[in-house]
């Protein structure tokens, strides 16, 4: 794709260089038409036939017409690109050319007017605000920036709700705001925020049902929401939505299908077990899977059922593979595996898998940020959405109130009583609308206040697992270097060493530069002494006799003083 900073769209043209300024170049509302229209074609058959588009698109590239854009189509043309490149499952390679098309739409979207056809130019540029913002969110999240992802995919949906009505929002505009609403699914899920996914994915379905994005669309985002209600065990609702998703599935011969079935399956095995049944759907959808991804995912349900019902022979053959092919799958194979082996007696692959688990816990410390970054994203999305919709109620019962009382004045010349007693029931009405409004105000903020105390309970429990896994590490470990010493073998300390450092890495010069008093020998006592190793022990692995290891031991607790050396390593 090389080819798309080419002709028409080089690094020096103005498409490509900065911010434009609208009133430095002039809004496009009178432009030659070939390049606008051959980008309009390339646009229409996107929402159709995207691989064919990007055909188009790479001609046009290399065109006369592409060499004659203006700055408006030049980022029209930087945003298409980026779509057609994500439609066609290529990678985002226009990263700073979508940044800048962001930036000149934003600056473009609350211009009024009309192009020469007499569309209207912020109806238009709102719209390709939005897309940009979409689009520059799956660049985000091709890199992992999870929080920058969500972010655009809100603004997205912010400008679209704060530009266009329900009754607008139809067609390709329904379909934008579906894939923008599964692309927070995906994103939710993936982080275990289920509430937030279950929202994301009945709005995804709404605006599907009015403006399909594909054949399976409908069954798809059915899925997905049974899935969140399966992972929270509100086991109603995740079967209605399965059963749903697969009433409306129009073939079978689509991986859709037999995901629906295996989690459908999984799903009768875990609330109703019914464990025949299930392994003979989960082996019939493993026979027919068309890569090893997806065998590897019928592996991990058919390996979990095997390990539930104690056949641990079955269960090792399915969870093995998953371990080593799919770091986010493993992590729960890992887990049923490090039982098996504990419940067989063999210690060391119970710890290898407690490695995996370890380094997992750390992890999960990690992420515990990013979720909460990413549910208050999404709690104040929620808010404003709220406050927008309470003040476009408001705003629709003045309108209503207004028009009701001009016709009062007119209906004055009739009689004067009259007018009276309609204002008074006018008052009435709007008093009562008002009322109700503040009344849902404070449902949504008790609501908030509630999805707070449960974010915190969250955000409490795995800090409670984080310990947890800190405190099974340091056991572990425990355990394996005590091993290792017990073998009597001469290089025995590199070894317990270059475990210590696996496990804790930069521990070391984390002490030395906290402590850069310690000598070498004391950090090395320090390392044993929090291994749990006593003195006679440490003496024999140093070299050094007892009563020299008592010293440093001394020399250590004058120079560290009450410093818990714990939260250093």
């Amino acid at each position: 794709m090389a080819v798309m900073v080419g002709r028409g769209c080089s690094p020096d043209s103005p498409a490509l260089t900065g911010t434009p300024n609208p009133s430095a170049y002039g809004h496009p509302l009178k432009r030659g038409k070939a390049a606008h229209e051959a980008l309009e074609e390339i646009d229409s058959l996107m929402w159709q036939q995207p691989d064919s588009a990007l055909k188009v698109m790479l001609k046009f590239a290399g065109s006369d017409e592409a060499d004659s854009m203006d700055v408006f189509e030049g980022h029209y043309c930087q945003v298409l690109v980026a779509e057609l490149l994500f439609k066609n499952y290529y990678k985002q390679i226009n990263r700073t050319e979508v940044l800048r098309a962001v930036g000149y739409f934003d600056s473009l979207v609350d211009i009024h007017g009309a192009d020469t056809r007499g569309v209207s130019v912020q109806e238009r540029d709102a719209f390709l605000a939005a897309r940009a913002h979409y689009i520059n969110g799956a660049g985000y999240y091709e890199r992992d920036s999870l929080i920058e992802a969500c972010g655009e995919y809100l603004c997205a949906l912010r400008i679209m709700e704060g530009h266009f009505g329900k009754k607008e929002l139809v067609g390709k505009k329904a379909r934008f705001m579906a894939l923008t609403y599964n692309r927070l699914v995906d994103l939710f899920s993936e982080q275990y925020m289920q509430e937030p996914a279950i929202y994301c994915g009945k709005q995804a379905l709404a605006y599907n049902r009015i403006a399909p994005t594909s054949p399976y669309g409908n069954s798809n985002i059915l899925y997905r929401i049974g899935k969140q209600y399966d992972k929270l065990q509100i086991i109603d609702s995740a079967a209605y939505y399965y059963d749903m998703a697969l009433e409306l599935m129009p073939d079978r011969n689509n991986m859709i299908y037999r995901d629906i079935v295996s989690s459908r399956a999984l799903f009768e095995f875990l609330f109703h077990n019914d464990t025949i049944a299930a392994l003979d759907s989960l082996k019939s959808m493993a026979a027919q899977a068309v890569d090893e991804a997806e065998r590897i995912n019928r592996k991990m349900s058919i390996g979990s059922i095997y390990y539930t019902i104690g056949q641990y022979d079955s269960a090792k053959i399915c969870l093995e593979p998953v371990v080593e092919n799919d770091a986010i799958r493993g992590i729960f194979a890992a887990n049923f595996l490090r039982e098996i082996a504990l419940s067989e007696g063999d210690t060391l692959k119970a710890n290898e898998y407690a490695f995996v688990l370890a380094q997992e816990g750390a992890a999960a410390a990690n992420n515990q940020a990013q979720v909460s970054r990413l549910n208050e994203l999404f709690q104040s999305y929620m808010q404003e959405k709220q406050e927008m919709a309470l003040a476009l109620e408001r705003q629709e019962a003045r309108r209503r109130n207004l028009w009701i009382s001009g016709g009062v004045i007119l209906l004055a010349i009739v009689g004067l009583v009259v007018a009276i007693v309609t204002r008074r029931s006018h008052r009435k009405h709007l008093a009562a609308q008002e009322a109700e409004a503040q009344r849902r105000l404070d449902e949504a903020s008790k609501r908030l206040s509630e999805a707070s105390q449960r974010h915190d309970e969250t955000e409490r429990e795995l800090q409670t697992k984080v310990e947890q896994a800190a405190q099974h590490t340091r056991e572990v470990l425990e355990k394996r270097v005590m091993g290792i010493y017990m073998t009597g073998n001469g290089d025995r300390l590199q070894r317990i060493f270059e475990d210590f450092e696996t496990v804790y890495p930069h521990a070391i010069e984390k002490l030395e530069a906290r402590h850069p008093e310690l000598t070498e020998q004391e950090r090395n006592v320090v390392v044993l002494s929090f291994l749990r190793f006593r003195a006679k022990e440490m003496a024999e692995l140093l070299g050094l006799t007892e009563g020299t290891v008592q010293k440093y031991r001394s020399n250590i607790r004058k120079k560290v003083g009450n410093d818990p050396i714990s939260e250093v390593i």
